[in-house]
């Protein structure tokens, strides 16, 4: 399978070869294709087994097309390395579509190490979706540190949904100062004997700073998933909430540890968290429409995911 045709399962091809899209592709460790708007500095290098990309949104920018980073490994068996730093300045926009794609994995590493700042009054998005093969062979390692300036506002959601996990290991920390706002969702459906772990720390330390953590996890088969969701709020006045939902199948195991800690009598966190299997009502609902069990299953999954 040759690169492009990586791409248009990803979803991106109508960008390529657009102007007026900013864009990053790379296939393993090298710069596939590249391109720039006024007001955003990329600059992106090639290391030994990845790239590391530097992004710089200037002050009172806005992006009006969303930005498409593609980061993908078309071969069975490598390591890819991608080491990024984003800045987004003064009253700045940009929302981002990111693609990891690792189609023939059966023996595949990624590992990302983000660090972003999202600057006074900015507000940055990313969306993240994973497309993985049959054969579970992908093992995922994404690591950020954020800071989110007085009125920033970062909103994130990870996607898997597609093709089996394998190991996926999450490692996000949020710092919020004053008026900031963090929102942090996660969809992922693991089979197999898939690992999931997600480790989320989110810390409310300015005045009105608010955060929400959610996880959404659906297992079959042998799959396992470990969600660890923290925050700390400290802030005057400040407010969180953390919600993970899991719904497991067969033998699958799942555990959800929500920690949230309140440093100041002004500030409130709530949490919630679920496990269980799929609601029984329901499924008694979908069957009595003539859906067959694992179609009625599957459907519900779905809805829980969406």
């Amino acid at each position: 399978m040759n690169i492009e045709n990586i791409y248009k399962i990803a979803g991106i091809h109508p960008v390529l070869g657009d102007k007026n899209t900013a864009r990053l592709v790379i296939n393993k460790d090298k710069i596939i294709d590249s391109n720039t708007v006024e007001g955003l500095v990329v600059k992106a290098r090639e290391i030994k087994d990845g790239v590391n990309v530097e992004i710089r949104l200037k002050k009172n920018t806005v992006i009006e097309n969303p930005v498409h980073l593609c980061f993908g490994i078309t071969d069975s068996q490598a390591i890819q390395k991608i080491i990024i730093n984003v800045e987004t300045e003064e009253n700045s926009g940009i929302s981002i579509l990111a693609h990891c794609v690792f189609p023939n994995a059966t023996d595949v590493k990624h590992i990302m190490d983000g660090k972003i700042r999202v600057g006074k009054g900015s507000r940055y998005s990313y969306y993240e979706r994973h497309i993985h093969g049959e054969y579970g062979g992908t093992t995922v390692i994404p690591k950020a540190r954020i800071v989110l300036e007085e009125r920033a506002r970062f909103k994130t959601e990870f996607e898997l949904l597609k093709g089996r996990v394998g190991t996926i290991d999450i490692d996000y920390e949020i710092v919020c100062k004053k008026d900031s706002v963090m929102e942090l969702a996660t969809r992922i459906s693991g089979t197999g004997n898939d690992v999931i772990k997600i480790k989320e720390a989110g810390q409310l330390i300015g005045e009105n700073a608010r955060g929400v953590l959610r996880s959404k996890i659906a297992l079959r088969h042998n799959a396992r998933a470990e969600i660890i969701n923290k925050l700390i709020a400290s802030g005057r006045y400040s407010r969180g909430h953390v919600d993970c939902s899991e719904i497991i199948r067969d033998n699958a195991v799942a555990s959800a540890i929500p920690i949230v800690e309140v440093k100041n009598s002004t500030a409130q966190v709530t949490h919630e968290a679920a496990i269980g299997s799929v609601d029984t009502r329901q499924l008694q609902t979908l069957m009595s429409r003539r859906i067959s069990e694992d179609k009625a299953i599957d459907l519900i999954i779905e809805g829980m995911l969406g």
